[in-house]
Parts: C-alpha cells; sequence; structure tokens
C-alpha cells in the first residue's frame, strides 16, 4: 500500500530539525518527506548537513519509529544561467549522496527553470541530466519532478514528455494536487498517460484561478506575470479528490508500496498538528473509500 508522508514544513518555526520525526509519529504518520529546510538542504544552494547531521538525523528517526520515505531539494539545475546550473548540479550530488547515506531511495523535485526562457531552460536541464544520471544510477535512487507553477514546463502532460525524453526509468513524475490547474486541469488525462512513472504525490487543496472570467484573484497591474496557488486542507478549495484518489486507483498508485502520498499543507502553520492529523485521516478515509 501506498506510503503517507508528512511535509514538515508547517512546523518549521515551531520545531528544530531533529523533531520532525516526533513530530510526525504525534500526527500519526509513518512517514516523513524531508523538505527544504536551512540546516540541512536549503533552497537553491549546497546542503547545510554534514556527515554528523545526518546520522543524527537517522537516530531521531529510529528513536520516533518513523522513516524518511524521500528528500526534496529544490536546485537551480534547469536554469539558463550557466554559473546557476553547474552549481546546481554539484549541489544535487551531495544531495544523492546525502540521500543513500539516509538509507533513502526517493527523491522529488521541481524543473527549476524560467518561463520566460524556456528553451534556454530545457536545454540546461537535459545537460544536467547528463551529467547526474551516472550518479542516479550508482545509486540506484528514484528522481520524481514537479512541474511547479512558474517553471519552464508547467502543464502536466508537457512536462511528462520532458521526463520521458530522459530515457531513464528511474525518472519520474510528481503529481502536486494543489498545482492541478496549472498543470492543465486534466488530472486523469496526466495520470493515466504517466501511469505508473508517477511516484510520488502532493495532498493540499487549491481553487481554480481560472474561475470567474479569471478574476478570482486579481494582481495590480493588470497582467502581471505571476502565478497563484494556495496549499490548503482537503475540502477547501476546488480540487475533485474523487477524481483524485479515484485515479491513483485506476494506475494502481494506491496499491503501490513504493509510492508516496505527502500532505502538503502549507496555509495554517496555527493548526500545524490539527491540520496534519485531519489530513492523514482523511487521505486514509479516502483510500478505503476506493478500495
Amino acid at each position: 500500500m501506498v506510503k503517507i508522508a508528512l511535509d514538515p514544513t508547517p512546523f518549521h518555526h515551531s520545531h528544530s530539525l531533529l523533531d520532525f520525526p516526533h513530530v510526525a509519529a504525534e500526527a500519526g504518520y509513518k512517514y516523513l518527506q524531508l523538505t527544504p529546510h536551512p540546516d540541512f538542504i536549503p533552497f537553491f544552494n549546497h546542503p547545510k548537513a554534514d556527515d554528523s547531521l545526518v546520522r543524527s538525523m537517522t537516530r531521531a528517526c529510529a528513536s520516533a519509529g518513523v522513516e524518511i520515505v524521500s528528500t526534496l531539494p529544490v536546485l537551480r539545475w534547469s536554469s539558463p544561467d550557466p554559473d546557476a546550473r553547474e552549481a546546481a548540479v554539484r549541489y544535487f550530488r551531495r544531495v544523492i549522496q546525502i540521500t543513500a547515506d539516509l538509507g533513502v531511495s526517493t527523491i522529488g523535485t521541481e524543473f527549476s527553470g524560467r518561463p520566460e526562457r524556456a528553451e534556454e531552460s530545457e536545454r540546461a536541464f537535459y545537460r544536467s541530466m547528463e551529467e547526474l544520471l551516472p550518479f542516479i544510477e550508482a545509486t540506484g535512487i528514484r528522481v520524481f519532478i514537479d512541474p511547479h507553477p512558474d517553471d519552464f514546463v508547467e502543464d502536466g502532460l508537457a512536462a511528462w514528455r520532458v521526463i520521458r525524453g530522459v530515457n531513464s526509468p528511474l525518472v519520474g513524475m510528481v503529481y502536486v494536487a494543489s498545482h492541478t490547474f496549472h498543470m492543465g486541469g486534466n488530472a486523469l488525462d496526466i495520470m493515466t498517460t504517466v501511469g505508473d512513472r508517477i511516484g510520488i504525490v502532493h495532498v493540499s487543496d487549491t481553487m481554480d484561478h481560472h474561475r470567474s472570467h479569471g478574476l478570482r484573484y486579481i494582481t495590480n497591474p493588470p497582467g502581471n506575470s505571476v502565478r497563484v496557488h494556495q496549499h490548503l486542507k482537503i475540502g477547501d478549495g476546488d480540487v475533485n479528490w474523487d477524481e483524485f484518489f479515484g485515479g491513483l486507483k485506476t494506475i494502481g498508485f494506491l496499491d503501490n508500496p513504493n509510492a508516496i502520498m505527502c500532505s502538503s499543507v502549507f496555509a495554517e502553520n496555527e493548526l500545524n498538528m490539527a491540520t496534519a492529523i485531519y489530513q492523514r485521516e482523511e487521505i486514509e478515509r479516502r483510500i478505503n473509500a476506493v478500495s
């Protein structure tokens, strides 16, 4: 059965890094996804964890009875700027090593290119993959990529074509429910097309910014090049959750013991524990409903 994991980002302001496994356990989770943190793998820069801290995290997980199922670096490996891209590749190699040292076999990440320079960013992505694939294949670590809003590829099916072009069974796709309306709003088409190459899904709700003739969110001046989405708890937005869970059941994701379903609500830090528990219970309920 799919592994249900907690993204500890809502606890960054209230707990230290090594507290996260115990926080996850307190909320009833058996699994933890290590998302960017300034003491471990920060956004866009070199990992800050040394071997000692990696061992401390391993011990904290063992103490809490919680398993890390994936790391989630966000690095500029698709940057059209050569210096930024080359640095990101060096950082990613260290992430691979940290992930392996943790005993973890999965990395989730983003493309991290630029939409206004999409062609250059895609070239940069493939160049980085050529350099990193030998390290990925040597460890056997699986890498899944999210077409994040404001990236060089945002549409879900277009993103899958880019990923498929890497031509490696170890590289697949992250489906983030709260990115649904930037990915094309066609969850079932994406799920059935990508199939078992979806290895991670993030569970959080969002509003459909296309509704009300595009006026649901207003930025000034009109025409700003911005992307708006939320990471709300299930039921607070417009994601079709029956379709979402039903689609994942159809493609075998929910029955795959290597698949990862991560609660990633960022909108309610003041209710972080209650929200984490609600998310887990709702995920479990919905999985049972389609089983």
